[in-house]
């Protein structure tokens, strides 16, 4: 079974993100995802994630949103992980804005992975001290550590 910390990095997890809305965010997400995927370049990034957004959004409640999409030629799944400066609305099913946001790619294949890792994704943020120890990460490995502490169950 694939897990969470083998497809995010210190680099791709970022603390005082600038938001201004969810276009931007998610635009900024394609941009750090794009220097770790050879072969994709930000703007094809940021399509899937649009097309995704419009079946529905991604804002789960609590301040969350799972961005997500399939990329064609994507070889592995990676994830990208941002606190931001300032919530943004996401069309969230409760209305609140978001300010943590965990973004999954997966190859065009993955169907079974995909649903796993959003599952393991969704359960972590699903628990309110993971939520508030996120949101109180002060720089890029102290965030990606908290969900590496998370998912060892510390």
């Amino acid at each position: 079974m694939i897990r969470l910390e083998t497809i995010l990095t210190p680099g791709r997890s970022h603390v005082s993100v600038p938001g201004v809305s969810k276009e931007s965010v998610l635009q900024q997400i394609s941009e750090i995802a794009a220097t770790d995927l050879p072969g994709q370049d930000a703007h094809s990034i940021f399509e899937s994630l649009m097309a995704r957004e419009k079946l529905g959004s991604t804002g789960f409640g609590n301040g969350i949103a799972i961005p997500h999409c399939r990329l064609s030629g994507s070889k592995e799944p990676i994830s990208v992980l941002c606190h931001l400066q300032t919530p943004v609305d996401f069309d969230s099913l409760d209305g609140a804005p978001v300010d943590l946001i965990f973004v999954l790619l997966v190859p065009e294949a993955a169907t079974e992975q995909h649903l796993e890792l959003l599952r393991q994704i969704a359960a972590m943020l699903d628990k309110a001290e993971i939520r508030d120890r996120l949101r109180h990460a002060t720089t890029s490995n102290g965030l990606y550590q908290i969900v590496i502490d998370a998912q060892s169950g510390h």
